[in-house]
Order: structure tokens, then sequence, then C-alpha cells
């Protein structure tokens, strides 16, 4: 069982929970708690959480683990006892300091709404690209969801949210539209990284693919793939398009275009 990391952008946990007594304060206190660091002045939490951190990004969330992280800082493990209580109180600081990342500097936000979900769906993007293994392992819960940097995030949100003049539910689900929009092109992007084995494992379908297209029955198929009578160049270049960097921005300016449209005609049709 994997211990579960927060997203960093959903508003709400995916499923509710039971936990033993106790539990939930203690896990929820666990990013507010003051460093106990005055007895040991050799690391502050900031020093602890960056290097675990970085032996996600390098190794995968499963690498990280508190004799992993002592011999990172050259510390035995005890001693990041002072610091951090638990392995649950360290992911739920790391959990913080990811959610920190997606955070708009106030001297950078903008009054316009339309700029300020685009700059949050970017920085979204951007927290899947530092952290690969945030968009693994997340599946079991919302671990440091009360988090002072995830309070934070969601208050900074609506706040942009709010400018379209919308009802603070339309509010929340502008929000969450444009969570789905990023999770969903992440998701649809890794699945286009195929490894460098995939025209093996795809050997299979080549013939049965050729096959197929040389009836004239998919004509919108063999277009996608550049009318290529070869099916490996037509794999290639849906391939090629599903990991286009650019993609991301287009959608995103569609998606605030809908938004943008669906505002005016809500605010029109109010009496008034």
């Amino acid at each position: 069982m994997r211990t579960a990391v927060v997203l960093p952008a959903p508003l709400w946990p995916s499923r509710p929970r039971t936990l033993p007594a106790g539990t939930a304060r203690s896990r929820s206190r666990s990013a507010h708690r003051s460093a106990p660091g005055e007895r040991r002045p050799g690391y502050t939490r900031d020093q602890i959480v960056a290097a675990a951190l970085a032996i996600a990004d390098a190794e995968g969330y499963e690498g990280v683990s508190m004799r992993r992280l002592a011999t990172e800082l050259g510390a035995g493990t005890m001693t990041l006892y002072h610091y951090v209580r638990t392995k649950q109180e360290l992911m739920a600081l790391m959990s913080d300091a990811i959610m920190g990342e997606l955070l708009i500097p106030d001297d950078e936000v903008t009054d316009s709404w339309r700029d300020g979900l685009a700059e949050i769906a970017r920085r979204t993007r951007a927290i899947f690209a530092r952290h690969p293994w945030v968009a693994r392992g997340n599946d079991e819960g919302a671990e440091g969801a009360t988090a002072p940097n995830t309070l934070k995030h969601v208050e900074q949100s609506l706040a942009v949210a709010a400018r379209t003049g919308l009802g603070v539910d339309e509010q929340f689900e502008l929000i969450a539209l444009v969570d789905d929009y990023v999770f969903g092109y992440v998701t649809r992007y890794r699945e286009g990284l195929v490894p460098g084995d995939a025209e093996q494992q795809l050997a299979g379908l080549i013939d049965y693919l050729e096959a197929q297209l040389a009836t004239g029955e998919f004509p919108h198929l063999q277009a996608l793939g550049g009318g290529a009578t070869d099916p490996r160049e037509g794999i290639a270049r849906v391939a090629r398009l599903a990991i286009d960097e650019r993609r991301f921005e287009r959608g995103l300016q569609i998606l605030l275009d809908g938004i943008e449209q669906h505002v005016r005609r809500t605010l029109a049709a109010r009496p008034g």
C-alpha cells in the first residue's frame, strides 16, 4: 500500500475515509506545527523537505524513506525524528511544499480572471513536469489537504474565479474544469511518451492496421495518420501530435474561450 500524496490542484479529497482516532487531527496539524529544531540547529525543515523532494524526483515516490533521506543529508536516521516525527508527517510537508509552488506571487496577480486561470493551469502542469511521481500513487486519499499552502491555493483560485462575476458554485466549477483539462492533458501526454521498444510491442498490430486501412473504410483515421500507407508512420505521427508541447497552450486557450462565452451569456441573462 502506498502512502497518498496530495495532487497539486484538486480542491477536494478523492473519496472520504475513516481514520483511526486522532490520526486526522495529527496529520492535519503536521504542516502547521512549528519545527522543533532548537535542539538540533544543524538542519531546517525546509532543507529536509527539499532533500525528500529531490529523492522523489530522481527515484520516484517509493524511494523516499527516513533512512534514505538521512543518507542524503549525511545525518543519522534518528536525528531526523527531531524535526519530523513520522514519514506521514514528511509526506504532508512535501505536499505542502508542492502546493506552495502553485501560488502566484502577489505582485504577479492580475485583475483578469482569464489570465489568472491560465497561470494556475500552467503552474499545475509545471508541477507534474518537475515532480512526475505526483501523477502516480495519488489514489488513496488527500493527506495534508488542510495544510497552509493548500488552503492558500484554493483561496487564490476562488479569488481569481470570483472576477468572472459568477456565483460561488459556478466559480468552483470553473476551477474544477480547468483542473480537469490539465490532469487530462498530463495523462495523455504521459501515454504519448512511448518506450523505445514500442515498435516491437506494436508489431502484432501492424499487419492488422495495414489491412484495415487498405479497405478505405477509415478515411478519417487515415487522415489523422497523415495519409501514410505504412501504419508505422501513422502511429509515429499521432504520437508526435500527442506530445507536442504547443498543444497544451492551444487547448487551454480554446477552453478559456468557451468559459468566456459562458460568462458573457450567464451575466447577460441575469435580470436587471
